[in-house]
Formats: C-alpha cells, structure tokens, sequence
C-alpha cells in the first residue's frame, strides 16, 4: 500500500510537472503566433467610424508588421509623442502573403477610412518562390484597391533582408522583389520607403560578413520564448543568434525595428502624398 501512495505521488508531481511545461509552451505560441496585434481592424474597424475621429494610419503586412516575433514597430510608432494626432490600426497578420494581403484590403485596410497606409508585404512570397510577376501583380492590385476606395496616402515598405549575409543567393534574389515594390511606387504615384536600403547599409557598415539566414519554426519559437519568458530585450536575443537587425533571420530586433519606424515616422510627418524618404512620385 506504501509503495502505491509513493508511486502515486509521482505519477501526481510528474504530472503536474508536464502540465505545468505544457502550459508554458502554449503561452510561448499563443503570444507569439496566435494573438493579434494592438488595435487590429476587426477590433477598431468592424463597425465603421464615426466622423470627427483621430485620422487613422493602417500598417499592413504580415508577421513583421504585426510584431508578436519580434520588435513590435507599429506600437513604437504609437508611442511616440508626435504620434498623439494618429490612431494606428496594426494589420499585420503571421505568415501572409501578397495574395493574402489582397483577399483583406477591403475589411482590414480601406474599412477603417484611412489617412494613410503602409505597406510591408513579401517576405512570404520570396520564401514560398511565389514568382516575382505574380508578386508585383498582388501588391499593384492592393495599391490600386486602396486609390480606389480611399483618399488615403501609401507608403510601399522595401522588404528587409533575409538573414544578415547581404550577398547570399536568398538575398540576390529578394533584390527582385524590392525592384517590383519601386516599380509598384513609381506606377501608381505613391511613396517608395527604403527599409531594405537602410538596413543593409547599417550591416555593412557595421558587420560585412553577416550571418547566413537560417530560419526555422523552432528558432522562432525559442527566441520568443527568450523574450516573453525571459524577458530579455529583442536585442539581445538577436546578438544570441549571432545578428544585429534580426532575432530569428526574419523579425525585427529593436533595433532593425527602430530603423522602420523611423521611416515611417518621418514620412507621415512630410507634407503632401508624395513626400518621404524616397520621393518615387517626381
């Protein structure tokens, strides 16, 4: 009987053990993957807006923007004191691509009567080979959608790298994709932001080798376990990986996400549709 009340105290102790792990686990993936954003457009655009509203800013993506895996630069953005005339609706939304972007421009982007839109759209798609026509096609149909149902300003984000070696093939051939978001901007008369630009000439100044990207599910999920557990800065465990702008070879450290909204801070403080750090509209 002794040695069944013992055995039955550590099945209990070992069970409480896995639950408790198990808990833990599903709170990494649900901070990380499952919850949406700050203010997302079901939350702030559902029911439609009453006039007399903050003019609204919609940044749109996928999970750079929506910033649960990594440095979260539409609430930076937020915060800052010059921001106080804008509400920010974040439609970043994990593991999107252009043609998921596409399907939800009505609800989740012109929806909420913007003032003013940013995009930061493909990473997906050069990760999943989507061909670089049938990306440029999406993103063109987005821009366009937008200039149709709205009066709002755009901002075409330039996608960061993958990875930290600048001259690796993945990052070669995102150069394409960067190429089509110009040719994007400059059709259509809206504002080319350069964070590509930016961002590799902080690594270059600072690291030219760089770190090969070596994204998986389960660096992701370790570096938001550091973050969310740990509570170790976005900066940190990006120098854990051995990179400087990306925690994961992906999402954004403070610092790479510093760099985005600073971007997009100063083009919505510049006057006019056209106005930004890269001017595409002539």
């Amino acid at each position: 009987m002794k040695k069944w009340s013992t055995r039955k105290r550590v099945v209990i102790a070992l069970s409480l053990l896995l639950t408790g792990l198990l808990g833990t686990a599903g709170a990494v993936g649900y901070l990380a993957f499952l919850r949406s954003p700050a203010n997302s457009p079901a939350e702030a655009c559902a029911d439609g807006r009453e006039p007399g509203e903050r003019p609204v800013v919609v940044a749109a993506g996928a999970s750079i923007t929506q910033g649960s895996q990594g440095a979260d630069w539409v609430g930076a953005l937020r915060d800052r004191p010059e921001s106080r005339r804008y509400e920010f609706v974040n439609a970043g939304v994990n593991g999107n691509t252009s043609a998921d972007l596409r399907e939800r421009v009505d609800t989740d982007i012109t929806a909420c009567q913007p003032a003013a839109v940013t995009l930061l759209i493909g990473t997906n798609d050069v990760r999943n080979g989507v061909p670089v026509k049938e990306y440029e096609n999406n993103l063109g149909a987005i821009v366009d959608s937008i200039k149709t149902r709205s009066s709002a300003r755009i901002g075409l984000m330039s996608l960061p790298p993958l990875g930290e070696d600048l001259d690796a093939a993945l990052n070669q051939r995102l150069r394409a994709y960067n190429a089509a978001i110009k040719a994007t901007a400059s059709r259509a008369d809206v504002t080319y932001l350069p964070v590509h630009e930016q961002m590799t000439d902080f690594l270059r100044r600072h690291d030219g080798d760089g770190t090969p990207y070596d994204f998986s599910f389960a660096l992701a999920y370790a570096a938001a376990a550091e973050h969310h557990l740990l509570r170790r800065s976005w900066d940190q465990v990006a120098r854990g990986n051995d990179l400087q702008l990306l925690v994961d070879h992906i999402h954004l450290s403070d610092r790479g996400g510093a760099i985005v909204t600073d971007i997009a801070a100063q083009w919505l403080a510049a006057p006019g549709k056209g106005a930004g750090p890269v001017d595409t509209a002539g």
